[in-house]
């Protein structure tokens, strides 16, 4: 697919002889006579590039449409002057500039210059993704059936353009499995744009979502694209989706068939080619009948529906998970620590309402507290936080205690311990701000570390 340059230059001589030279390229090139014509092009149409004048027989003057241009938009910008000086090359650059090219043009500066603006702008892009990929390092993970068949579900479906409607519980990863539609899918070098629909307060969703005018409500001192822009030619992630207004629903509704939306504020029609993935928690089918959800918005997301399983489903890939888990928290810097078959076979035992993220969540909680390098049954006792869920076996009761059997004296010994461990590590090892934060003197809390055996 051609690359769009955006020439923007008063000149008719210079546009002419500018979009000769991209098409000999196989670029496609776009010209505006003025910064304002050229910013309308941009809130109209995909560029990749931008040719721009420094001096501009209009009101915008280059180096002002450069600061403008930088601060809606993430693409590389080459400055062009017949003027040029040191001091104006050094200006543009500051303002966010990738090059600058002096007149008369030459062929190969001006071939050189946007092949480099574009190979940084890939690699910026590249960059982006793979430090987002980076910092979730956690993946899908298990051997079960039901694991099995989630993935088998996203290759078949992840190459093709089809919409998803990714469902489950609270902490199961359905964030992970859109991530992993995306990594397959044929948009996988360009960002997911991803939208927390149940984070936004319900006055800016619209803003978040379709972008807005300057001026179009207070607090907008500048213009703002929206995630539909930014994500076009993508992927739109819409997380949460259950918990999106009736009023904001019908308006994406409208959108997600038309693939044309206005900015708040704005009167200018927006054209967009996005893939939706959206996820909920919640039963849409009951919010429907409820009065809470869309049936239309229901039936437009849900070409292919993914169903996420509870990790009580598959607690045969408990092993599995603390492994990567605490690999992954090794990578932080915590100390690593081993499992043994008996605790493993207890965290089996448990529910785990939360799913995943609450293992994840105890596995940090054991990694930091303990100061046990191989974790046994009676340290997981210590620190699962019982739930009513938790399934009864043989000479186990419906309901333990986090100690155990233990008398109340070595109980309170233990709470002690993992205590103080806590407040010790808050407060980086610092034995005075440790007492402070506890109420207790110094010497005091001293001789309590060393009967407890915690060395600091």
């Amino acid at each position: 697919m051609a690359k769009n340059i955006l020439i923007i230059d008063d000149e008719v001589s210079i546009q002419e002889t500018l979009s000769g030279i991209l098409e000999d390229e196989g670029f496609s090139p776009v010209c505006a006579s003025s910064a304002e014509d050229g910013f309308s092009i941009l809130e109209e149409k995909s560029i990749d590039l931008i040719l721009l004048d420094i001096w501009l027989g209009d009101n915008m003057d280059g180096l002002t449409a450069l600061e403008k241009i930088k601060e809606l938009y993430s693409l590389p910008v080459i400055m062009i002057s017949g003027h040029g000086t040191i001091e104006t090359a050094v200006q543009a650059t500051r303002k966010g500039a990738f090059d600058f090219v002096e007149k008369p043009l030459s062929y190969d500066k001006i071939i050189l210059a946007i092949s480099n603006g574009l190979r940084f702008s890939q690699l910026q892009t590249e960059n982006k993704i793979l430090r987002s990929k980076t910092d979730k390092a956690v993946q899908l993970t298990g051997n079960s059936q039901s694991i099995k068949d989630l993935k088998a579900q996203i290759k078949r479906v992840a190459p093709t353009d089809a919409w998803v409607l990714i469902r489950g519980d609270h902490g199961t990863g359905k964030e992970l499995v859109a991530q992993a539609i995306h990594r397959e899918s044929q948009t996988s070098k360009q960002p997911m744009v991803e939208v927390n629909c149940a984070a936004i307060p319900e006055e800016l969703i619209e803003s978040e979502l379709f972008g807005h005018e300057k001026g179009s409500f207070t607090g907008a001192h500048t213009s703002k694209r929206g995630k539909f822009d930014q994500a076009n030619g993508g992927i739109l992630f819409l997380d949460e989706i259950g918990d999106m207004s009736m009023k904001t629903q019908a308006k994406i509704l409208r959108i997600l068939q038309e693939q044309t939306f206005e900015r708040v504020g704005g009167h200018k029609t927006i054209s967009v080619d996005v893939r939706v993935l959206a996820a909920t928690n919640k039963n849409l089918e009951e919010e429907i009948e409820n009065g809470n959800f869309r049936a239309d918005l229901f039936w437009r997301l849900n070409v292919v529906p993914i169903q996420v399983p509870d990790l009580a489903t598959r607690l045969e890939d408990i092993p599995l998970l603390v492994e990567n888990l605490m690999a992954a928290l090794t990578n932080r810097g915590l100390e690593k620590k081993e499992f043994s078959k008996e605790a493993l076979a207890l965290m089996a035992k448990h529910s785990w309402p939360g799913n995943v993220r609450e293992l994840k969540n105890f596995i940090e909680r054991v990694a930091i507290m303990s100061g046990s390098a191989c974790l046994s049954a009676e340290d997981i006792t210590l620190f699962l936080s019982p739930t009513r869920e938790t399934a009864p076996t043989g000479d186990q009761k419906a309901f333990t205690l986090p100690y155990g059997e233990q008398s109340f004296k070595d109980a309170k010994k233990r709470f002690e311990q993992e205590y103080l461990r806590l407040k010790l590590t808050e407060n980086e090892g610092n034995i005075s701000q440790t007492a402070e934060s506890v109420g207790m003197e110094r010497s005091h809390l001293h001789k309590k570390l060393k009967s407890l055996h915690i060395t600091n």
